[in-house]
């Protein structure tokens, strides 16, 4: 009857543990959750930009708004597609929504979101997000590296620099 007990005992344990653990795409997802509120900088050309994130459907998914000339005012939602597998949906200036799904650095401080398929991109070649990188330096900076890709293997790169407003 003591064995039964510790084993039911051990059993117990390693199910809470197993339950309380957090995926890769979790934990990245709460990494990127804590970029939430206002940011500034700039983009590669220097120019002025800003960037917001907020959490909406009740904390399931990750709305970011890039403003800044030349950007339209993008949308990127950022959710989980089950315990494993980050995703992003980009409703990019191009008029298409690429997704891409995330993969993250053994650090935990960069998070890059890959293109895997598209709704509304009229043909493969053309223009599209590809990629993108976060990289949280801190609490208060992190950077963002965009690549779309504009057809024929050719690629244009955004690069912004931000830091958290007051």
């Amino acid at each position: 009857m003591k064995s039964l007990r510790v084993a039911v005992s051990i059993l117990v344990l390693l199910t809470a543990t197993f339950c309380l653990a957090q995926t890769a795409a979790q934990k990245s997802f709460d990494q990127l959750k804590s970029l939430t509120g206002s940011w500034e900088g700039k983009n590669s050309e220097g120019k002025p930009l800003r960037v917001s994130f907020r959490d909406t459907a009740g904390g399931s998914a990750l709305m970011s708004e890039i403003m800044g000339e030349g950007h339209e005012n993008m949308i990127s939602m950022i959710h989980l597609d089950g315990p494993n597998r980050l995703l992003m949906t980009h409703y990019c200036g191009a008029g298409n929504q690429p997704r891409m799904t995330a993969s993250t650095s053994p650090d935990g401080k960069t998070i890059s979101f890959d293109f895997f398929d598209a709704t509304n991109l009229a043909t493969p070649d053309a223009g599209h997000m590809q990629r993108v990188v976060f990289t949280i330096v801190d609490a208060n900076h992190h950077t963002e590296d965009w690549t779309f890709a504009a057809g024929q293997g050719k690629e244009m790169k955004e690069f912004f620099d931000l830091t958290r407003k007051m």
